[in-house]
């Protein structure tokens, strides 16, 4: 995030990074076009200030992306996607990534342009996810020939469309734990009828 890579910042240098980067995914969120000026009066600091902590307009959209990303991580981590039972963990992971992508709707989004580190780490994050969609498949839920990264794409469809639905429309329902139910049922067991017996 600084320009000392290496350096811990100070708590007081921390901070004004941390209120940086929130008013820049606010600002951007809303106004994808607007300058270090205008994120820099929404953080409550001078533009020197967001200029001292980032080279350029550039710098700051890439640690913006570096910090979602890591954000979306720590979202996955607390699924245990390695340990939990894995319909808990899948369910558990999507409803914390649906808060997280939420939050940070244009650090995740297309408009951020990804940082090297950014990129690393989401892919990590879809090495994971083919992981526990392995986990399931060895319980039988998933066909045992099922394609996991096609089965993973479709997973991150569906997250984007209970996200952004139609054109952009918030969904009906916008409780992360009721949406991830629908995600995962969705994914895992289609919409036909369920079968019984």
């Amino acid at each position: 995030m600084s320009n000392t890579p290496g350096r811990p910042l100070r708590a007081d240098a921390e901070r004004s990074v941390r209120a940086i980067l929130a008013a820049a995914e606010r600002v951007l969120a809303e106004t994808p076009g607007a300058s270090v000026e205008q994120i820099a009066e929404a953080a409550g600091v001078t533009r020197t200030t967001v200029h001292r902590r980032f080279a350029n307009r550039q710098a700051l959209v890439d640690a913006l992306a570096t910090e979602a990303a890591a954000k979306l991580a720590e979202a996955i981590e607390d699924g245990h996607p390695e340990t939990a039972p894995p319909l808990v963990a899948l369910h558990r992971a999507t409803a914390n990534v649906l808060r997280v992508k939420a939050a940070w709707g244009f650090a995740l989004g297309p408009a951020a342009a990804q940082s090297e580190q950014a990129a690393r780490t989401h892919d990590e994050i879809a090495r994971r996810c083919v992981d526990l969609l392995g986990r399931i498949r060895e319980q039988g839920v998933i066909a045992a020939d099922a394609d996991l990264e096609w089965v993973r794409r479709v997973f991150y469809a569906l997250i984007g469309e209970a996200l952004h639905g139609d054109a952009g429309a918030a969904p009906a329902d916008t409780d992360p734990e009721t949406l991830a139910t629908r995600i995962v049922d969705t994914l895992l067991y289609g919409v036909g009828p369920r079968r019984t017996g």
